[in-house]
């Protein structure tokens, strides 16, 4: 796609994704006082309204 409103509005939509994710991921490691403690199992979905966009992905994220 070379649609240059297109991907402005998506790099725009990830950024979003990826600040909120950490700080959210930050949040709970702090909350739940995890730091120090072996891995922690993530899953991020991704699905779009009107779609069957149904992206999944699996990860771990090392406390340290």
């Amino acid at each position: 796609m070379e649609n240059k409103q297109f991907n402005l509005s998506l790099r725009r939509f990830f950024k979003e994704v990826g600040i909120s994710s950490q700080q959210e991921i930050e949040r709970i490691v702090r909350e739940q006082n995890l730091a120090g403690k072996g891995m922690l199992k993530v899953t991020m979905v991704l699905t779009a309204s009107g779609t069957d966009l149904n992206h999944v992905v699996n990860g771990e994220i090392n406390l340290g």
